[in-house]
């Protein structure tokens, strides 16, 4: 039976991104972006996110996926969900839960560029720098984790642990 230990109390995480809140809305101050969230986990954040914005703004969603059902990326980045709106021309925040490898990103990145955003930023509320393959452009950042596999706040480990309010290190 896995066990968690706490990393970030649903305070903290609250604070976070109150803060990420605030930069965003300083930012794109008369703007009208596009959030685009990457699912499945970042769900719950971007939620909360935009609870916390009082700006014009869109939702749109892509699903990627480079986990299977073990506890390490795959590697290889498939699109499970594509785009439904256009994003030319318009500027775009990328909302991800968390970020490691960055393969994922990168990829999302990439695939994004040849469609002509006005601008493309990323927003991310968890950092596992430690693990990085591909240097990335992190331009909001709630805050930063171990090389440990974290569950909770979206995050998940085989479809479970998402509801967890925290962050937790999961402990087979």
């Amino acid at each position: 039976m896995p066990q968690l230990q706490t990393l970030f109390t649903p305070e903290e995480i609250k604070l976070a991104v109150k803060r990420l809140a605030q930069e965003i809305s300083r930012d794109y101050q008369g703007k009208n972006p596009l959030f685009l969230g990457v699912l499945k986990g970042s769900f719950i954040f971007m939620a909360d996110l935009i609870r916390n914005l009082d700006m014009p703004l869109e939702v749109e969603f892509v699903a990627l996926s480079s986990y299977g059902q073990g506890m390490e990326s795959s590697g290889k980045v498939n699109v499970v969900q594509d785009l439904r709106t256009s994003v030319k021309g318009r500027d775009i925040l990328i909302i991800e839960d968390i970020i490691d490898t960055g393969i994922t990103l990168s990829f999302l990145l990439e695939y994004l560029q040849c469609k002509k955003p006005a601008s493309l930023k990323i927003c991310a509320l968890f950092d596992k720098a430690s693990c990085r393959q591909i240097p990335l452009p992190i331009d909001y950042l709630g805050l930063s984790v171990p090389d440990v596999f974290v569950v909770g706040y979206g995050l998940d480990y085989d479809e479970k642990f998402r509801h967890l309010p925290g962050l937790y290190l999961l402990k087979e």
